[in-house]
């Protein structure tokens, strides 16, 4: 996947994930988001085996998952 599709995939996510969790923050927050979403959810699928649908799809899911769980666990450390 090239890099300009990673950026969209991650701005996809991030948005995504803002919009489960809720919270504030603009288009580079939610590229952030994304991007560090992407990395966490490939890592969890790969430690979990996992195997998605392959393509733009499955990994929109994976980011978007990963996405979630960063900043589900961000936020829980920002505030204790």
């Amino acid at each position: 996947m090239s890099i300009i599709a990673w950026i969209f995939v991650g701005l996809i996510a991030g948005w995504l994930a803002k919009q489960v969790l809720g919270g504030p923050g603009g288009i580079l927050h939610n590229l952030a988001v994304g991007l560090i979403g992407a990395i966490v959810g490939g890592f969890l699928s790969d430690k979990l085996h996992l195997q998605l649908m392959p393509g733009f799809w499955g990994n929109l899911v994976v980011a978007t998952a990963g996405a979630i769980v960063f900043l589900f666990v961000w936020r829980a450390i920002r505030n204790a």
